[in-house]
């Protein structure tokens, strides 16, 4: 067994998540020494045929968010790296199976864990081919996608593309158990133990029950059966990851395994159930190096949720700003829906919270079904104007943005879609910039109050 004083814990994130400080403060905790892998700080190191990681770590635990990330490639190839150097905790073969929802699917019907009936297709006349097996309704998703982005519940009158933007998508069976409230089950699985399961319940209006989205949670620790408990288990084993959460829905004919998650979030689960994962992944990472760990020391630990600044995490040089990207006043983006994708210019508008489409073009892409009706304030209208909300995929500058648009008529307008601080709180507007090389459109507000 390794001193604790010898044997460091890394965790490799590039982004400042409450789940990446929650695990190197657990470690800390339990008496081990960490290491945050992240851009100021790591490196790989070849010298004399001999190759080293910066810093030193004896093992890692690997919390990429790559599913969020537009060329995931990028961050699997860091990861393939490091583990070459350092045994890693949710490895990134097994994450590449996770991230892409249908590879997810495919691995685990191969071996028998019950699992949504699903179709892909690489063309959109074999997709739509066989469309109406599914019923009235299905489910459609981008492969790679997190936070219900990228996953709409369509009517199946319409055809629907195979692609969403430039990420490949799959229509999927739709299961309810409860008509009045859409929810599944989440299980999170560390090793062999069950952390803790929670029923997710989507928010009024909407089918998906992502906490990200507004769902509501309660604790269903106590109430899973051994059926679906062994059934998380194999889950993530099968896919290959160390620690995972498991979404799983129940159906007319039992429970079907729907994603098999490797970073997933911890502030749901705590809410519902009072544990934290955190612990025991930093004990399976301990163990996976050598070291040992106290049970009752994780089990004390696991309820509470120390998500405070680490005390490991790199200071970030005050001349390592990253040069923000630039839009233009005028900018030409990319939209996608259900049914296609189009090419269009958009008015950048800082001043609006809200992204807004024409109604006309959301119908032509496909947007997908009405999320909600909200009030949107424009110009002189105080009180604000009540507007249905969609999901739509903007692409700017070869990235995509999922974000929630609100639907208009914009027939009067010169432009047919209007970026709204959703979108443009990623860039920096040069109001100088147009796309179009023209001018001579009038505001927004003038528009509004004719």
């Amino acid at each position: 067994m390794a001193d604790n004083a010898d044997l460091t814990v890394g965790v490799l994130s590039l982004h400042n998540s409450k789940e990446t400080k929650a695990i190197l403060n657990a470690v800390a905790d339990l008496g081990y020494d960490t290491a945050w892998l992240r851009a100021e700080n790591t490196a790989v190191d070849i010298q004399d045929g001999v190759a080293s990681l910066e810093p030193d770590v004896d093992v890692i635990a690997n919390r990429l968010l790559l599913s969020k990330d537009e060329h995931p490639a990028e961050g699997l190839g860091l990861a393939q790296t490091f583990e070459q150097l350092a045994p890693m905790l949710n490895p990134p073969s097994a994450t590449l199976t996770a991230m892409h929802k249908f590879a997810t699917g495919v691995a685990l019907a191969r071996n028998g864990v019950p699992v949504p009936d699903a179709l892909l297709a690489l063309s959109g006349d074999r997709l739509n081919a066989d469309r109406d097996r599914f019923g009235d309704q299905a489910v459609y998703k981008t492969a790679i996608g997190t936070h219900g982005g990228g996953a709409w519940k369509v009517d199946l009158d319409d055809p629907v593309n195979p692609q969403v933007g430039s990420r490949q998508a799959f229509l999927q069976e739709y299961l309810e158990h409860d008509e009045k409230r859409h929810s599944d089950l989440r299980v999170y699985v560390v090793g062999d133990t069950i952390v803790g399961a929670m029923n997710r319940y989507a928010p009024d209006g909407e089918w998906r029950t992502n906490v990200a989205l507004g769902g509501s949670v309660e604790d269903a620790t106590a109430g899973i059966d051994d059926e679906v408990a062994d059934m998380a288990r194999r889950s993530a084993d099968i896919v290959g990851l160390d620690y995972a959460g498991v979404d799983i829905v129940e159906g007319a004919d039992g429970w079907k395994v729907l994603e098999v998650n490797p970073t997933a979030g911890f502030k749901g689960l705590f809410e519902a159930t009072g544990r934290s994962p955190a612990p025991y992944i930093a004990k399976l990472a301990i163990e996976r190096a050598g070291g040992e760990v106290d049970d009752e020391t994780v089990e004390r630990l696991a309820a509470s949720l120390d998500d405070s600044r680490p005390a490991c995490m790199p200071r970030p040089k005050k001349n390592a700003q990253s040069k923000p990207v630039v839009v233009g006043y005028i900018e030409e983006v990319v939209l996608s829906g259900t049914r296609g994708s189009e090419t269009v210019m958009a008015k950048s508008d800082t001043g609006a919270t809200r992204t807004s489409i024409d109604s006309r073009l959301a119908a032509d892409i496909g947007t997908g079904p009405i999320k909600d009706i909200v009030k949107v304030k424009s110009g002189s209208l105080k009180s604000g104007k009540s507007r249905p909300v969609v999901d739509l995929v903007v692409g700017v500058g070869g990235t995509q943005h999922t974000v929630t648009a609100s639907v208009e008529d914009r027939d009067h307008m010169e432009y047919p879609l209007l970026l709204g601080r959703d979108i443009l709180e990623h860039y920096l507007v040069d109001i100088n910039r147009r796309a179009d090389e023209q001018g001579g459109e009038r505001s927004e507000r003038e528009l509004e109050e004719e």
